[in-house]
């Protein structure tokens, strides 16, 4: 029995997760709130941008203050020697020529924190949430956690100004973690880069700043039905609250969406412990070897830099640029940076169908070039559809054409959700929830498997499972209920 000197502190315990489930569902099924009425969440958005000051000016490289392109590599590097780094990766996967494949890469091996306080306002959990600026974001501003930081930000590398609200996810004793899971961001463009996604939950009476305002889950789930309004990082870690367990007395799982996130009895198609032994037998066979190279070599590639941009000379995929920021309620007032601008936009969709009366998701087991452990779960569809058209297109991936030729009726959620603003220029995806017609048959090919939400949702309870693609699409899922 551990000592009193050696028991493991409040904060590194985490809420019961059956019971956590019950006030989610709750929170979930509270459309609106006196705390923050939700139809006033826009004007205010709108007016934070407006007193922002905020300026994104892309520029030459040359002119990136703190960046350099190291002599002998051509890596595009910071010279404090931390935030991240613009580097060669050479990949060896299935379905790519022998001698593979070489691309830049975002190298940032440091795990930042995206955390989101959490409390009970008239017994109801609400949500911490702040209008925060990214330069990459298409309209500036969007709904973020309460904190969002790289190690390098929450150290004070950028000897800026403190983040508010961090000392309740460092300081042991503060709140009770309701999440707490390392998670994966987009393999395309980083290199095995991971992110701590946290939600704690305080007793305490936290004032919300003139930047933060308190929603609750059923608010998000709303605003959620918008375009770019609820940004990647919030996306990601609400996906990851758990459901399983919930029960309110109202038959909570009276509906397929309902048991498929909340009913622990709801029959599924598969087992867990089938789904993860899956899992695991493709990334034992799949390959993907990576080795990070000089930026210079990916020219061998066909990419291209110039003064302004390194680009493909293709001209899809995306291409690198250098950006110059001006934000006064950040950190720091003012930066540069590189950005990862995609091409064209991504289409990610997920076909869902009733199976025995409990919804299932159809996802696939994705190899993608800056994976850390091979494979993770992804939307049934992941792709750039214009990718598939025109001339020298790639064949249409698997149930790209269901979710295209799918009729307005099964389209159960359609809306544009921009990715990391942070690292990433004006990056939309359109994602979309689309329910199969009754002739879409349950047998797929190897890749693909049938999972309910409860398990997608306790599969999140862990590291590595679910792209961030997915996670999105999870939690948009609520909004079916």
């Amino acid at each position: 029995m551990p000592s009193e000197t050696t028991a493991v502190p409040r904060a590194a315990v985490a809420a019961d997760r059956a019971d956590t489930a019950r006030r989610v569902l709750l929170s979930a099924r509270t459309p609106d709130s006196a705390a923050t009425p939700v139809d006033g969440v826009p004007g205010w958005l709108a007016r934070q941008a407006r007193a922002g000051d905020f300026r994104v000016t892309p520029v030459p490289f040359a002119e990136l203050r703190g960046w350099y392109f190291e002599e002998g590599t051509g890596n595009l590097r910071h010279e404090s020697g931390r935030f991240f780094s613009v580097e060669g990766l050479h990949v060896h996967a299935d379905g790519l020529p022998a001698r593979g494949w070489k691309q830049p890469i975002i190298v940032q091996p440091e795990v930042g924190l995206l955390g989101i306080v959490a409390r009970e306002i008239d017994g109801v959990l609400h949500f911490l949430m702040q209008a925060k600026m990214e330069p990459g974001n298409v309209n500036t501003l969007q709904l973020s956690p309460t904190v969002q930081a790289t190690r390098s930000n929450f150290t004070g590398v950028h000897r800026g100004r403190g983040i508010p609200y961090l000392d309740l996810f460092l300081e042991r004793g503060r709140a009770r973690v309701l999440v707490d899971a390392l998670q994966s961001e987009q393999a395309d463009w980083f290199l095995a880069k991971r992110n701590r996604n946290m939600v704690v939950e305080v007793d305490e009476d936290v004032e919300a700043g003139p930047d933060f305002r308190w929603l609750t889950l059923g608010q998000l789930l709303r605003l959620l039905r918008l375009d770019n309004v609820v940004n990647m990082d919030t996306r990601s870690i609400l996906a990851c609250l758990p459901t399983a367990g919930a029960s309110d007395g109202e038959g909570s799982a009276a509906t397929p969406v309902l048991r498929s996130f909340h009913d622990p009895s709801a029959p599924a198609r598969h087992t867990t412990a089938e789904i993860l032994s899956w899992l695991t037998g493709i990334r034992a066979r799949r390959e993907l070897v990576q080795r990070r190279v000089p930026l210079d070599e990916v020219a061998e590639d066909g990419w291209l830099r110039t003064a302004r941009e390194i680009g493909h000379t293709g001209g899809r995929r995306f291409r690198v640029i250098g950006a110059d920021v001006r934000a006064a309620n950040r950190e720091v007032a003012s930066w540069s940076q590189p950005l990862i601008q995609p091409q064209v936009p991504g289409l990610m969709a997920l076909v869902v169908k009733p199976v025995g009366g409990v919804l299932h998701a159809l996802v696939q087991a994705r190899v993608d070039v800056g994976h850390l452990n091979v494979a993770e779960l992804a939307p049934t569809v992941h792709c750039r559809p214009a990718d598939h058209t025109g001339p020298g297109r790639e064949p249409f991936p698997p149930f790209l054409a269901d979710v295209l030729a799918a009729p307005a009726g099964r389209v159960r959620y359609d809306a544009v959700q921009s990715e990391e603003g942070g690292r990433f220029h004006h990056a939309e995806n359109r994602y979309v929830i689309v329910e199969a017609g009754e002739d879409f048959g349950e047998d797929v090919p190897e890749d693909f498997a049938w999972l309910t939400f409860a398990q997608l949702t306790e599969l999140l309870a862990y590291g590595n499972h679910l792209d961030v693609e997915l996670r999105t699409l999870v939690v948009c899922a609520h909004t079916l209920y």
